[in-house]
């Protein structure tokens, strides 16, 4: 296959998932800047998410195209943007908990993820670390398969269809509100995790143990 097919193929995929950069594209060298290979490897995600080696590497096979929001607000990418709800049909039930997944690509000045909320639909939002910071070309990618962002005290059941509220709080760009679906965890998205149960603490009267806690997942950042 021709190269200027191929790249016509890759233009097409990533037409609406990309911020171009007019004067990368317009540049003699007619390379792709890095601010572009960047977005355009998240926007990628969903497709090479598993890859192994060898014959039977999940990537041989055809990936559903991911259903989760995304936006883009002073050089920060905002992608794949999902709550991941019951099992098939099932609604994950009032007090309960959701994991959110999503990736962040940040080509703009340096910033932090501090928190999250989601509104109307949970008390609270966990985000591991506290916090995610990003500097100038990284990336953070709260992906799973465990969720590192989990929606806590959900304040009414939730099916899988519907979309809801967040809002992400960065320390520089301010509140980003978006509206994301809740996806059910069946077919392509049976291989990430609901949140781990709140762990409880067991009182001995004499013994002095002491319960141990789940770890809560981490959240890397590259470069």
């Amino acid at each position: 296959m021709r190269l200027s097919v191929v790249t016509s193929a890759v233009f097409t995929v990533l037409r609406s998932n990309v911020v171009w950069s007019k004067a990368s594209w317009r540049s003699p060298a007619g390379g792709l800047s890095r601010r572009l290979l960047i977005v355009a490897a998240v926007a990628l995600i969903p497709a090479v998410a598993g890859c192994e080696a060898g014959d039977n590497a999940p990537t041989l096979d055809w990936h559903q195209p991911t259903v989760g929001s995304g936006t883009d607000i002073q050089g920060m990418a905002i992608r794949n943007v999902f709550v991941l709800g019951g099992q098939g049909n099932a609604a994950l039930p009032a007090g309960g908990s959701a994991g959110l997944f999503l990736a962040l690509v940040n080509t703009g000045s340096p910033d932090r993820l501090v928190s999250i909320e989601a509104p109307g639909t949970a008390t609270a939002v966990t985000l591991a670390g506290g916090g995610i910071r990003l500097g100038t070309n990284s990336q953070a990618l709260l992906t799973g398969p465990t969720p590192a962002a989990v929606l806590t005290g959900l304040t009414r059941r939730l099916r899988s269809g519907p979309v809801v509220t967040i809002v992400l709080n960065f320390a520089r760009r301010g509140a980003v509100t978006m509206r994301i679906p809740v996806v059910a965890r069946s077919q392509f998205n049976a291989t990430l995790s609901p949140p781990a149960p709140t762990p409880t603490a067991t009182h001995r009267p004499k013994g002095g143990g002491s319960a141990s806690a789940t770890p809560t997942p981490s959240v890397s950042t590259t470069p």
